[in-house]
């Protein structure tokens, strides 16, 4: 399975509901290289922020997938739920080549405008 690095994609299982088959989480605490990638473009890093830039780009790119996914952040977490493992192969698919390398992460942020966003 290749790399999902930063996020770390888990099964529910037995503790699964109903639109909640599979996790993504990022645990923010120790990539102190994210934040600062984050900051250098007026944004603050946190869960919250993920949550918001990620949302903007399903809107932009599979809108449809809205429906199949949950976003929450807060603190050092982004986390978000599937309704299973289709939407988090189409999440991954959209969002890891962005999210995944730094470079990446500084393509996008540089074009994205802070005043379009809380965080």
């Amino acid at each position: 399975m290749p790399t999902t690095f930063p996020f770390q994609v888990a099964d529910l299982a037995d503790k699964a509901e109903p639109g909640r088959q599979e996790r993504i989480l990022v645990n923010l605490t120790h990539l102190e290289d994210y934040y600062n990638v984050f900051e250098k473009y007026g944004f603050s890093g946190n869960g919250a922020s993920w949550a918001e830039h990620i949302e903007t780009i399903l809107e932009e790119h599979a809108p449809a997938l809205l429906d199949h996914v949950e976003l929450a952040g807060q603190g050092d977490i982004f986390l978000a739920f599937t309704d299973g493992p289709a939407a988090t192969e189409q999440f991954l698919a959209l969002i890891h080549p962005i999210f995944g390398d730094l470079g990446s992460l500084n393509k996008y942020l540089s074009q994205a405008d802070p005043g379009d966003f809380f965080e």
